[in-house]
């Protein structure tokens, strides 16, 4: 009788967890995995070569486009790395606005984490929890930008605009009845800032429905203890960052460690795993989603307090306001050199990193001194992530992989950069 040897199956890109590009060759013993071989580039987009033909500003929209789910946290990274080589100044208003955003941004992200976490799992009341929520996230984006996702908001010396005084409000139709447009319109009928604070005050709540759902659920817990675990020595010699090294249990935290804008003057904890497993990653970002909502309290009181500039007034680097373009010739040039030619960067070379929703997200820039990058090199935290699954994944079953890859919070716009 013939041997049983070792079968190959294709995991993915069709499979409804691989989340649309990820092919995954396992090589199986049984149902048990005994390697993992992830196949990359279905998505290929060459962002980091399209960015040599491009200005320095017309890159900006390219970095939403990475990791589609942390759009303005790409964007920082970016606009950090000009501004180094630049030497241009932020005003202090434009860096607690950013600052806002992405810790908007990171439970925006971590929204969309734990509800495809959770359906992937098998949990589908948990997506649609999530979804409603990230509606009144998108609709802040919509608000300063006027794009829900892709937003270019972020410029190199600041911000695209200062935060709108009054938040659009849902208009009559016919569908909805005036007490329903009324209730709708309740928390909109004051400023950004007020419906930011809004979801603020509700927000803790909804965190605390994720968890009645998910956190002692016997079926969660024996899908996510004990399974992928990384030990904190592994983790760091893997490359990991964020919720992924911080569920190994080492409290590395950019926004901590290596401050930028201000978030040295912001109090938050950094949360950590003990076991290294799914389930204390799980843990982790949950937690996150409530230190980020203390760090956007704290950014709402002082923009409230203190009106300012959002941009540098250096109109080598960001455009002068409309009403002095059209009042003054020389500003009317640097309008039109500015958008046409773009700015000129000293000759250099840096390196800007944040703390990314999934982890440190870096722009290695280098310029030559002309109006493009020379080079631009972008480190994508989910990439040594996704390098290190054959390590997770050997001796679990096939629907481990599924709770690991969703473990991993994985956007392939990064990946296939």
């Amino acid at each position: 009788m013939a041997e049983i040897k070792n079968y190959t199956m294709n995991f993915g890109p069709q499979h409804p967890a691989a989340h649309g590009v990820l092919r995954l060759v396992l090589e199986l013993d049984g149902e048990v995995v005994q390697r993992a071989d992830p196949h990359i580039g279905l998505l290929h987009r060459g962002t980091e070569k399209l960015a040599e033909t491009r200005t320095y500003l017309q890159s900006v929209p390219y970095m939403d486009r990475l990791d589609y789910v942390s759009m303005m946290a790409n964007e920082h990274a970016y606009v950090m790395a000009i501004e180094k080589l630049v030497g241009v100044t932020v005003p202090e208003r434009a860096q607690y606005i950013r600052v806002m955003f992405d810790e908007i941004t990171r439970i925006l992200n971590h929204l969309l984490w734990i509800g495809s976490h959770a359906l992937d799992v098998g949990a589908m009341t948990v997506f649609l929890y999530a979804f409603r929520e990230r509606e009144d996230l998108f609709d802040m984006y919509e608000a300063v930008s006027g794009a829900r996702m892709h937003a270019a908001y972020y410029r190199p010396g600041g911000v695209y605009r200062d935060l709108p005084e009054r938040m659009p409000q849902y208009a009559s139709n016919n569908q909805r009845s005036a007490a329903e447009i009324s209730r709708l319109n309740a928390n909109r009928r004051g400023s950004l800032l007020d419906f930011i604070e809004d979801f603020t005050n509700r927000f803790p709540a909804y965190v605390d429905d994720y968890e009645t759902l998910l956190t002692e659920n016997r079926i969660w817990k024996q899908r996510t203890v004990g399974i992928g675990v990384v030990t904190p020595e592994r983790a760091q010699a893997l490359g990991f960052t964020g919720p992924m090294l911080r569920g190994s249990g080492i409290a590395w935290d950019l926004r901590k460690k290596q401050p930028y804008e201000v978030y040295d003057r912001m109090d938050f904890d950094i949360p950590i795993g003990t076991n290294g497993d799914c389930y204390d990653r799980y843990l982790v970002r949950v937690q996150e989603m409530r230190e980020s909502n203390r760090i956007i309290r704290q950014c709402v009181a002082w923009l409230r307090a203190n009106p300012g500039p959002v941009i540098t007034d250096n109109h080598k680097v960001a455009p002068p306001s409309r009403e002095q373009m059209k009042g003054s010739m020389e500003e009317l040039i640097h309008h039109f050199k500015l958008f046409t030619e773009g700015m000129h960067v000293p000759p250099g070379e840096v390196y800007a990193a944040v703390e990314h929703p999934k982890g440190e997200f870096g722009i290695y820039l280098v310029s030559d001194g002309a109006n493009k990058p020379w080079r631009l090199k972008i480190r994508a935290p989910g990439f040594p992530h996704l390098a290190a699954l054959d390590e997770m994944v050997k001796g679990h079953m096939i629907a481990d992989v599924v709770a690991i890859i969703g473990t991993m919070d994985i956007v392939f716009g990064e990946i296939d950069r």
